[in-house]
């Protein structure tokens, strides 16, 4: 089960700059030139078509900087269409296929109103998780599918025991691998990397981290304190021999986590605190908006206690969004950009992170401070996998978690309402301590920073970070390229 997108796509991109082309331009500047016209009209395939030719002819010129610009609006027009791979026909056979009996009816109504959509070129070509996403919408039918997929008594083996989730806790010890294969990696340059650790959060403590590959090419880290763990290399290309593979050895201490929180005894936001202006503003991908003010307004009412507003807004993310999976590369590229939690409020479809960003947007519109935490989760099958939730603070308390999407997995199984309800309720303000923390908020910054003109789903850091101008092939999103992370708990 997958619950984000794990697509990375950080070879540095220009942003289609539209160099003015003269009298006297190469072959290699007009075809450049006509792929920023078919990307700025919409057509992404046609541009990508034409920065490839212009690529091709700028290399045979010698003309490295225009060959560079038009690598990068190559990968740039390929993530604006690379999750949409399906046209109307490829799109109903889908839904057949993996939903069978659906009446073509309901297919079409589907497809027609909520499913995720691109038009590029004058055709209409639809998100590759459309039919997995309509049974997210559809619970009743995906019970049926879910039966016997996942054990739920051991995923909710901390909500129904009465105890406070403070006293559970696991030591988990593994390691991080990453592997680009040999014919991926650039002969020339410097591979720049950022690869994530686990943070010290006060509920993730005693971190250790040993074994780390090419010491000798660390120029910052092992990072694991802060807002974001990783490290930072340079690797010089010409120096692998092979496949590069970093790895590192890694183990923590997850706690869980939670307050019983007296709704009277929250105190009040010191609003001149910095972390009280950071977590109440706009970020990239949380954006405080009209739009969101109102929705959040409109969703709390009279109710002015911060706690109750958290909770009342969440409990209207998981009754009125499910879980679905989201188009996050497009997202992410597309210009102007967009806000996953404006992109969640604008559509409707949201996975974990989108799910956690709209909830802390709904929260800073309030003036209740907010952040999506991501990295790992361990709770669903054991092994783990890329997650995010949210937290929002209360003065006198501190960060309170909550899951929507651990909450919406109660809904895939079929079981007693009452316990689909305690299980809701318990992630409204409680946290399992089968996680690994990567980082406390989406979008932090690191030293040194991602270049301002990256293209790709910058907000994850569950997975690593590679920029290489060198490189034949867009690193993020190649599927030979692969990072492992395996834990296991030992006490």
């Amino acid at each position: 089960m997958r619950y984000c997108l794990i697509l990375l796509i950080l070879l540095p991109a220009a942003v289609l700059c539209g160099c003015v082309a003269g009298p006297e331009t190469s072959d290699a500047g007009q075809a450049y030139e006509q792929g920023i016209a078919e990307y700025q009209a919409g057509d992404y395939r046609s541009a990508e078509a034409l920065f490839v030719e212009a690529y091709a002819l700028a290399e045979s010129d010698g003309d490295t900087e225009l060959a560079l610009s038009a690598k990068k609006d190559l990968f740039r027009a390929r993530n604006m269409y690379l999750e949409f791979p399906m046209d109307r026909t490829e799109a109903e056979r889908e839904m057949k296929e993996k939903i069978p009996g659906i009446p073509d009816d309901e297919i079409s109504a589907w497809l027609d109103g909520e499913a995720q959509k691109i038009v590029t070129g004058g055709e209409t070509l639809y998100f590759g998780d459309t039919a997995e996403n309509y049974l997210y919408a559809n619970p009743e039918i995906i019970r049926n599918q879910m039966e016997g997929v996942f054990d739920f008594d051991r995923i909710s083996q901390y909500v129904f025991t009465g105890e406070s989730p403070d006293t559970e806790k696991i030591r988990y010890t593994g390691f991080e691998r990453m592997v680009i294969p040999d014919h991926i990696v650039p002969d020339t340059g410097t591979i720049r990397i950022w690869y994530p650790l686990p943070v010290d959060t006060g509920y993730q403590t005693e971190i250790s981290i040993n074994n780390i590959s090419y010491p000798e090419y660390i120029r910052a880290g092992p990072i694991t304190s802060g807002d974001i763990g990783y490290i930072y290399y340079e690797i010089p290309a010409d120096e692998i021999d092979g496949d590069l593979i970093i790895s590192a050895d890694i183990s923590f201490t997850s706690y869980g986590r939670g307050y019983d929180v007296d709704p009277e005894k929250v105190g009040t936001y010191d609003k001149t605190d910095p972390d009280y202006i950071r977590y109440t503003g706009s970020e990239r991908n949380i954006e405080v908006t009209d739009e969101t003010r109102e929705l959040a307004e409109n969703i709390v009412g009279d109710e002015t206690n911060p706690y109750r507003q958290a909770g009342m807004i969440y409990s209207y993310i998981i009754d009125t969004y499910p879980y679905s999976k989201v188009p996050h590369l497009y997202i992410d590229t597309k210009q102007p950009k967009v806000a996953e939690s404006t992109y969640m409020l604008e559509t409707g479809h949201g996975d974990c992170g989108t799910q956690g960003m709209l909830f802390s947007a709904l929260c800073r519109s309030l003036g209740i401070p907010a952040r999506t935490t991501g990295g790992y989760q361990m709770i669903i099958f054991g092994n783990p996998s890329s997650h995010f939730w949210a937290e929002y603070y209360l003065p006198g308390y501190g960060w309170v978690p909550v899951d929507p999407t651990m909450a919406d997995v109660s809904d895939w199984v079929d079981i007693p309402e009452n316990e689909r309800t305690v299980f809701k309720n318990y992630y409204a303000e409680y946290l399992d301590p089968e996680r690994m923390v990567i980082q406390k908020n989406v979008d932090e910054p690191m030293t040194p920073p991602l270049p301002e003109d990256t293209t790709g789903f910058r907000l994850v850091r569950q997975y690593p970070a590679i920029l290489a101008d060198t490189a034949e092939y867009n690193l993020g999103i190649n599927h030979d390229w692969t990072f492992e992370v395996n834990l296991v708990a030992t006490a």
